[in-house]
C-alpha cells in the first residue's frame, strides 16, 4: 500500500470537482469535490484495487517511474498552413517577442488548461 504510485488529478471543468486515477493500476479511478477529497478517495480505491487483486491472484504491477527528461530534446518539427504561420508571426511581432516564444506561450497556456 505504501508504494509510490503516480496519481493523476484532472479538474472536471463541466461538473466541478476532480477526477483522479492511478495509471499503473488499470481501472483504479475515483472522484472528489476537492483535491483533498479526490486524494482520499483514490487512496481508498487503491486499497480496494490491491485487495481485490490479491484475492483474485492478479499480479500487482510495480509503480513505473516517470520518463526521464533526458529522453526528450525539447525540440520538434511542426508543419503548419502558411496562413497560420502568418497569423502567429503577426501576433508575436505585436507582442514584441519571437514567434518561437509566442508559440511556446500558446502551447503552455493550452497545456495548463488541459490539466496536463
Amino acid at each position: 500500500m505504501s508504494l509510490p504510485y503516480k496519481i493523476e488529478l484532472i479538474p472536471d471543468v463541466d461538473e466541478g470537482g476532480f477526477g483522479v486515477s492511478i495509471p499503473d493500476l488499470p481501472g483504479c479511478i475515483s472522484i472528489g469535490a476537492t483535491i483533498d477529497d479526490a486524494i482520499n478517495n483514490i487512496n481508498d480505491a487503491k486499497r480496494a484495487w490491491i485487495e481485490a487483486a490479491l484475492e483474485d491472484g492478479i499480479t500487482i504491477p510495480e509503480p513505473q517511474p516517470d520518463k526521464d527528461l533526458t529522453e526528450y530534446s525539447g525540440q520538434f518539427k511542426l508543419r503548419i498552413p502558411k496562413s497560420l504561420h502568418k497569423s502567429l508571426a503577426r501576433h508575436a511581432k505585436a507582442e514584441g517577442i519571437s514567434m518561437n516564444q509566442y508559440c511556446l506561450y500558446l502551447l503552455t497556456k493550452n497545456d495548463e488548461a488541459e490539466g496536463a
